[in-house]
């Protein structure tokens, strides 16, 4: 993990296209201002998390065909 010292005003830029800059502190509490394109997602930590959990329980309840009944082999 990189971790890196930024004052407000001050960002960083990820890749070609994705900028984070520093608007405010507060306390303990930091806001930051994302600039990406609309096709990268943007997500809080704790929802990914929730989202992502979610996601595998659902997986995990849901009983899906195995291939061989999706694609059944052609007779020649």
């Amino acid at each position: 993990m990189l971790v890196l010292t930024r004052k407000v005003g001050e960002g960083l830029v990820i890749g070609e296209d994705i900028e984070i800059v520093i608007v405010e502190t507060r306390g303990d509490s930091v806001r930051i201002g994302i600039s990406a394109p609309r096709s990268v997602g943007v997500w809080r930590k704790e929802l990914w998390d929730q989202i992502r959990e979610e996601n595998l329980r659902a997986a995990a309840q849901s009983p899906s065909a195995p291939l061989e009944d999706l694609f059944p082999k052609k007779e020649e």
